[in-house]
């Protein structure tokens, strides 16, 4: 029994020793994707290509969100709409 739980151990140590290590890529805010139009459109580029995997991770995100500011600001920004008034009519 003894030689058994030392096996399952030697074998447990041995895999974790095997996960795979990615490398951990600089996460740029939104503000530097805005500044950076050619590093956007790839990382764009990049995320479109596997949703599953990227959609989900920050510089994604920072880009996306870098990419729908910008064209917003093209467009004129969102534009604050006349108050409501309220005409009062006499005539009866």
């Amino acid at each position: 029994m003894k030689q058994n739980a030392v096996m399952v151990l030697a074998l447990i140590v041995v895999l974790t020793g095997c996960k795979e290590e990615k490398q951990q890529e600089v996460v740029q805010t939104v503000e530097w994707f805005k500044e950076h139009q050619a590093e956007r459109e790839a990382q764009l580029a990049k995320c479109n290509s596997n949703p599953g995997e990227l959609a989900a991770t920050p510089n994604c995100i920072n880009a996306s969100r870098a990419d729908s500011s910008s064209v917003w600001s093209k467009r004129g920004g969102i534009k604050t709409p006349a108050p409501l008034t309220f005409e009062k009519n006499d005539k009866k």
